[in-house]
């Protein structure tokens, strides 16, 4: 049987919560990914940090007024609106990913079942579950991508 171990994608690409969402946003663009784990300095798990969660808060500071969580930018934006996000943007380079992190993480041992991290994520309905070690420490992600790359070798 498939272990965590056996289908993460390692080593899992990080953040410190210290850091700030511009950083982040540029992680998410250039891995092309859509979130990923906020680590201390030991390198566990404190949170997780998303392309949602992100977009989310932009909207709650009025930085991004007419998206939908698609990321979409309104067509009907004015010129006006335009300058306020671009204000919005530079306050995001001033706030910490810790501030935005979602806090509440399900992380999984690397010695974890497949079937059992699948069941957690339908069971969650997340999209990406940090993989641990015995100490705690992050050893890689299993995301959504993983599983189907798992299901396939069946």
């Amino acid at each position: 049987m498939y272990k965590a171990k056996d289908i993460m994608s390692s080593p899992a690409i990080s953040i410190s919560g210290e850091k700030t969402l511009k950083e982040a946003i540029e992680i998410l663009a250039e891995k092309q990914i859509s979130g990923f784990p906020v680590v201390d300095d030991q390198n566990k798990v404190v949170g997780i940090i998303s392309d949602t969660d992100i977009i989310r808060y932009s909207q709650k500071l009025s930085i991004v007024t007419h998206t939908s969580l698609s990321g979409w930018v309104s067509p009907y934006s004015d010129i006006g609106d335009l300058a306020s996000m671009r204000k919005g943007y530079d306050l995001l380079g001033k706030t910490q990913v810790k501030e935005v992190m979602t806090q509440k993480v399900h992380s999984v041992n690397e010695d974890a079942d497949a079937p059992d991290v699948a069941k957690l994520m339908s069971r969650r309905n997340i999209n990406r579950i940090p993989v641990v070690n015995n100490d705690g420490k992050l050893v890689g992600i299993v995301t959504r991508a993983d599983m189907v790359q798992c299901m396939a070798k069946f």
